[in-house]
């Protein structure tokens, strides 16, 4: 369960940097492809993953009276989704048919949910960009998700932009885009990437000073190392 120590950590820390700290353990995957905030000025999103899966649509099995079922899979996602957790969705990479729009996404906004995802697009983004949720995907889509999608299966493991999530997957994303850290490693890689982006900071202060990046960084020269432990303990971190 992601505490909310790691929830406040990963908040300040970069999906570029979550990167390379998963990289260091042999995953490669986790940056969700070709999906990106619709509004980038909006704080890091953090939560657990709760998903949503769609198939293509079977015309037979999805006229527009599912929507009358409470029971329908994108409904009841938006109704279920816990407060505090990311809805993540499952569409196919194609955002030629909306995944949800400007209500459902208001919904869960109004619930508490960190944030929602969508490999697909969003149908009324300028409204979404508007509300306080962020929100990520690929690009706008006005149709309907009933002309190419049909909602299937809720809190099951699916693939996002080619990044696989499982249910309880940590998401975080900023305004680059989305990454998904695997719920076991959750208290490792918020621990490492923090000191990342401590030293980081500590970097770039000295570079915008004039400093050569050669023995800064990497910290190959050990007045380097001395000068960033002292540049830390002065402004307590």
């Amino acid at each position: 369960m992601l505490s909310d120590e790691n929830r406040e950590a990963l908040k300040g820390v970069s999906t570029a940097t979550l990167s390379t700290a998963l990289f260091k353990r042999g995953l490669n995957n986790q940056f969700v492809q070709n999906v990106r905030p619709i509004d980038a000025g909006k704080p890091n999103m953090v939560g657990e993953a709760f998903t949503l899966r769609y198939i293509p649509a079977r015309e037979d099995l999805n006229p527009i009276t599912v929507f009358q079922d409470r029971g329908h899979p994108q409904r009841k996602a938006v109704e279920d989704c816990p407060a505090g957790a990311v809805l993540v969705i499952d569409s196919r990479k194609d955002p030629t048919a909306a995944s949800a729009g400007a209500i459902l996404v208001s919904r869960l906004m109004v619930r508490g949910v960190a944030g929602v995802v969508t490999d697909g697009g969003f149908r009324d983004s300028p409204e979404i960009a508007d509300l306080s949720i962020p929100a990520y995907h690929n690009r706008p889509s006005a149709p309907t998700n009933l002309t190419k999608h049909q909602a299937i299966d809720i809190n099951v493991p699916i693939g996002c932009g080619d990044a696989p999530v499982f249910p309880g997957d940590v998401m975080v994303g900023d305004g680059e885009g989305v990454i998904v850290i695997p719920a076991h490693l959750v208290d490792e890689i918020t621990a490492e990437a923090v000191e990342m982006t401590c030293f980081e900071d500590f970097v770039a202060e000295k570079v915008l000073e004039g400093r050569s990046i050669l023995g800064l960084y990497p910290a190959t020269e050990e007045a380097t190392r001395t000068e960033f432990a002292s540049w830390r303990k002065g402004r307590g971190r």
